[in-house]
């Protein structure tokens, strides 16, 4: 199946918005000439932080404008039994019978912990389709064992439903179902607060705040994350896991600004957080650092790539990538984020050689997430419309569903 040309869309949405291309550049703050080259397709994608401001002059969700993730496109069709199992999960039928104690009889709760912390790696692999299947038994397990647990085991209880709905949150935004997604995380946020964990609260606002960039709430976004990282540190980060979550939320806020248009103050932002990891090391270690947010002097190096090439500076993203040595406990997802950064970076400096070959990389360690970010299509589109065709070019966009 063909994928929407980003052009297209947007014409189709300043169409349904009423306005003319100028109209829309002067509501986005942005060039007409950006708009026309794109809509005319002599312009293959566009930098985030534009396409924030033109989402904006839309009055539009980020998601609209970029379209469905390659692998879930929105056909009209009726959704697949998989994904509905998971709404179901996430919002049970209204009047549906209550659990009894007696139905927990064989719930464990450590070996629960453990379905959900092995779930949350599948989902850094971007095995979806073992999430989507493994999830609504999981989320029904911590659901009953948070309903009939007592003593201890009540909050433990909460605290496996509250990580069980944050992936689901998770897996819904990046299958394009982001009010979904703002549904599971609305309830882990509940169930964040029935643990007593403060630490767990202020993950799920990190994953709120991402659902709200993907909206372009970008304000909302950035407050979230603030006050979140405000309250983790006015509680005393004592341990690694604060300092995660911390600098997690720092990350976050950083990206919402970026995206906002402020580079300088995002670059601060992250420079703060590359100087607060020295203190990891320091502090005492994590229990299972796949139940605590991603944070490493890796991950903020990812992050400083990913920032410099949406704001046009390629050789500062290439500078930065170049001889990273990434830490162990970087996911698989992060590591393939930064191939994609560096694959469009190499675009953007004209060497379509190494950014075919960072692709290839790519396919090859993680297949999955091909098929399910838009920024790979955009790269390969922009490839495909150069004037160097490099060899394996052509089988990347059958890959991506842009040739025969």
């Amino acid at each position: 199946m063909a994928i929407e040309h980003l052009g297209d869309r947007l014409a189709k949405l300043r169409r349904m918005a009423d306005l003319t291309q100028e109209g829309l550049a002067t509501k986005a703050g942005i060039s007409v000439d950006v708009v026309r080259k794109l809509e005319q397709r002599r312009k293959q994608s566009a930098r985030l932080p534009t396409l924030h401001a033109l989402a904006k002059g839309l009055d539009v969700e980020l998601t609209a404008l970029l379209g469905d993730p390659p692998a879930v496109p929105s056909t009209g069709d009726t959704e697949p039994p998989e994904l509905v199992a998971v709404r179901r999960a996430i919002m049970p039928p209204l009047f549906a019978p209550r659990p009894t104690p007696d139905s927990a009889d064989d719930l464990s709760l450590p070996m629960l912990r453990a379905e959900v912390a092995d779930a949350w790696t599948l989902y850094h692999e971007a095995d979806f389709g073992r999430v989507m299947s493994m999830l609504p038994q999981i989320i029904g397990d911590a659901r009953l064992a948070a309903a009939v647990g007592k003593g201890q085991d009540r909050p433990a209880a909460q605290h496996a439903l509250g990580k069980a709905l944050q992936l689901g949150g998770h897996l819904a935004i990046r299958l394009g179902k982001t009010d979904l997604g703002l549904s599971s995380l609305e309830r882990a946020m509940a169930a964040a607060d029935a643990s007593g964990d403060p630490l767990l609260a202020a993950m799920v606002c990190n994953s709120v705040a991402w659902a709200y960039q993907r909206q372009n709430r970008l304000d909302d976004a950035r407050y979230l994350a603030v006050h979140a990282a405000d309250e983790v540190e006015r509680g005393r980060i004592t341990d690694a896991d604060g300092l995660r979550v911390w600098g997690g939320l720092l990350m976050s806020a950083a990206t919402s600004t970026a995206r906002g248009g402020d580079f300088e103050g995002a670059s601060d932002m992250m420079r703060t957080a590359e100087k607060a990891t020295t203190g990891l090391a320091r502090l005492p270690a994590t229990s299972d650092g796949r139940m605590v947010s991603v944070f490493s002097r890796s991950s903020v190096r990812i992050e400083r790539v990913r920032l410099a090439v949406q704001h046009a500076r390629p050789d500062e993203a290439l500078r930065v990538a170049r001889g990273m040595r990434l830490s162990a406990d970087v996911p698989p997802s992060w590591r393939t984020w930064l191939l994609l950064d560096v694959a469009r970076a190499h675009v953007d400096v004209g060497d379509a050689t190494s950014a075919v070959a960072t692709l290839e990389k790519l396919q090859r360690v993680a297949p999955g997430w091909m098929r399910h970010h838009t920024l790979a299509v955009s790269i390969v589109a922009d490839l495909l419309a150069g004037p160097a065709r490099p060899p394996g070019l052509r089988q990347l966009a059958r890959t991506l569903g842009l040739c025969d």
